[in-house]
């Protein structure tokens, strides 16, 4: 029987993060697939910072950056009628609007790129595979059973036959929005599945001349009486610019899934796009259903769920692949603590704890924005309820009705601002577990709309803010000096003796805890004065960082007795305080 600290069903984005993390850390981990090697079409893509900041940790952002399409060229998205036909509307997204650009790069030391699954997915399990991995291709997951030591899986060889069995410590279930773990464990869902039908037609053709001028990652193409379904309207999708394109198209989920043969394809194709007489070498097509669903409940004793396992819903906002490749990152060290003996178990629960109002978050939002399109179907007469008269055409009128009819459609546009640029659902995260020691403060409001702009802040359960430091001849952000599995603690000037504190700890649980005193003359500077701006403590208070980025505890200033603090913080975080 083979062996392993944590089998990983599924090397999708959240499995192949996850074997990556896990490896990473050290902590054995088998990862199976049914298929005989990665996504083999580009579903998922926009990459946002968040999760370009979890690469970076793992030191290979580089490898996204280089396969990626870049920033500038994501961000012109347009409304039309078809590609070669009129265009409606256009808005910037994914930050590229100067003034959204600005809160993007304050926020991060990284930008959103767009990289298709097809290229990310094999960069997360070969980079996995080098650090100790171990992978099984063409291996299907069957059942399992839990005990108090473990869980037993049976697995099957699906070249051979052979039925064989996994024992691990754990067991994750990252095998997609049918999940066989989920079912198996009986997880509690809340939601509906196939609600919407959609297609994929993956394609290539040269559309430059069509494109090149306004550079987007999204095409929208509306038609009065063409079929409305899935996602919205019809999407011309840039998979490579400017010769690989995935468009999405709608069926009606009541009748028979169509059979999308070269013939339909094509022409659906030739329709959004506008143009008939263009070369299109067909790469595959795909059925879909739009989901509306999330987890209660992402465990359920040893096994873990994660992924669309949790959250299946329409890919609006982008959010799919990076909240699974989030929440492997919030789960891995979590097991890695508590394998290695320096947390109690119980740490694992708060998985469910921080994830799962995550996972309903992401469903409801992508939802939500897959019906925001209703405003701009009725500001262009395209619905039932639409004026009387009114067309695509009458928003050029000299006319009252055609002034409101354009007041309309360019407010009807700047809604969609809440998919294309909710930074504040991509980063505003702020976690309320065990594993999160409040320090007794109101949670800070909002300022501003909390899902279309981040709030930084260091309230405990929040991700650490960045800024500019400099490093002798170095300029590095806050978040590449915590992370990398360990705990990191930061203070000023004064603070020394939470830095002598944390070692004791660290000496006497075995964590690692690395801290930093921030100031003139010491390992770390703030020569631009943003880390003083942003600490929202004293120099002589402290901030604990967890290993994923995440503000665990938080003194404003120097405590009386600094060890016995942070024996306290370290205590509840790891579970091992005397009835907690």
């Amino acid at each position: 029987m083979m062996t392993t600290d944590v089998l990983i069903v599924g090397t999708g984005p959240a499995g192949g993060a996850a074997s990556l993390f896990l490896s990473s850390y050290g902590i054995d981990n088998v990862v199976l697939t049914r298929y005989g090697w990665t996504a083999n079409t580009p579903r998922a893509h926009i990459t946002n910072q968040r999760t370009i900041e979890l690469m970076r940790d793992m030191g290979i952002e580089d490898q996204i950056i280089d396969k990626g399409t870049s920033h500038g060229l994501m961000g012109q998205t347009a409304f039309c009628t078809s590609l070669a036909g009129e265009e409606i509307g256009r808005i910037r997204t994914w930050g590229t609007h100067p003034q959204r650009l600005a809160d993007y790069t304050e926020a991060s030391p990284t930008l959103p790129c767009d990289l298709p699954q097809t290229l990310f997915e094999p960069i997360l399990v070969s980079t996995a595979a080098s650090r100790g991995a171990r992978l099984r291709f063409d291996t299907e997951y069957v059942s399992l059973e839990q005990d108090e030591d473990g869980v037993t899986a049976t697995v099957r060889d699906r070249l051979s036959g052979e039925t064989y069995q996994i024992r691990a410590k754990y067991l994750i279930g990252a095998d997609g929005g049918r999940s066989k773990v989920a079912q198996d464990i009986g997880l509690p869902m809340a939601g509906s599945m196939d609600i919407e039908g959609s297609m994929n037609i993956v394609f290539e053709a040269d559309l430059s001349k069509y494109v090149a001028h306004r550079p987007s990652v999204l095409y929208w193409v509306l038609q009065p009486g063409a079929q409305i379904g899935g996602i919205g309207a019809g999407l011309v999708r840039m998979v490579r610019p400017w010769n690989e394109w995935l468009i999405v198209w709608g069926y009606d989920i009541n009748q028979p899934a169509p059979v999308v043969d070269e013939a339909m394809a094509t022409e659906i194709v030739h329709n959004l796009v506008g143009d008939d007489t263009i070369d299109v070498k067909l790469k595959g097509t795909s059925v879909w259903s739009v989901n509306h669903m999330y987890a209660e409940k992402a465990s359920v004793g040893r096994v873990f769920c994660m992924g669309d396992a949790i959250h299946r819903h329409p890919p609006s906002n982008g959010l799919g692949s990076n909240t699974s490749i989030q929440d492997a990152y919030n789960l891995a060290w979590k097991l890695a603590l508590v394998l290695r003996g320096q947390a109690l178990p119980k740490l694992l629960d708060t998985y469910d704890e921080e994830r799962t109002p995550i996972a309903q978050q992401i469903v409801e939002r992508a939802n939500k924005s897959r019906t925001q399109f209703g405003q701009i179907f009725h500001a262009l007469g395209m619905t039932p309820d639409a004026p009387a008269g009114r067309t695509i055409d009458s928003r050029k009128d000299d006319t009252p009705e055609g002034a409101a009819q354009r007041e309309e459609l360019r407010k009807a546009i700047e809604l969609k601002d809440y998919e294309f640029n909710a930074h504040g659902v991509e980063l505003g995260h702020r976690y309320r577990s065990a594993a999160v020691v409040p320090d007794g403060t109101p949670e800070p409001a909002h300022d501003r709309d909390p899902e279309l702009y981040y709030h930084p802040t260091t309230w405990p359960g929040a991700r650490i803010p960045h800024c500019w430091l400099t490093r002798g001849t170095e300029t590095v952000s806050t978040l590449d000096v915590v992370g990398k599995g360990r705990f990191t603690l930061l203070t000023g000037i004064g603070g020394d003796a939470w830095v002598k504190a944390a070692a004791t700890i660290a000496e006497h649980t075995g964590v690692d805890v690395e801290s930093y005193v921030v100031g003139p003359g010491r390992e770390l500077e703030d020569l631009y004065g943003d880390w003083a701006r942003l600490r929202e403590i004293t120099d002589t208070g402290c901030l604990v960082v967890r290993p994923d980025g995440h503000v665990a505890y938080r003194a404003a200033s120097l405590a009386e007795d600094p060890t016995a603090a942070l024996t306290d913080a370290f205590e509840s975080i790891l579970g091992v305080r005397a009835g907690s």
